[in-house]
């Protein structure tokens, strides 16, 4: 929902446009993957699922970035919204990790 209404401020309170659309884009996509990898229809599924929700949480990163660096985002704006997206992605690594390696102990 952050990304939501970070959107709705750049697009209303900027007028910032392309860079929001970008970043509502990944960063939706990051809670839909994992909403689809809940119901996977293996562990591998599962695996690929999260990763991929993992790449679009790298890319909303990479969009808070340019979004900061080209005065869109104040320094308090950006480092709320990347402390979200770091902890995100640690979480992400870790269950791929976990799984992959739970994965390979039942074979």
């Amino acid at each position: 929902m952050r990304v939501v209404n970070l959107h709705k401020y750049l697009a209303s309170e900027k007028k910032e446009f392309v860079l929001s659309k970008q970043l509502l884009r990944s960063g939706t996509a990051v809670g839909a993957l994992v909403r689809e990898a809940e119901h996977a229809e293996s562990t591998a599924d599962f695996i690929h699922k999260l990763a991929i929700a993992l790449k679009e949480a790298n890319e909303t990163e990479y969009w808070l970035e340019l979004l900061q660096a080209s005065d869109y985002l104040s320094e308090k704006q950006f480092q709320t919204m990347k402390q979200d997206i770091v902890e995100l992605l640690k979480l992400l690594i870790s269950i791929i990790k976990t799984t992959k390696k739970n994965r390979s102990k039942g074979q």
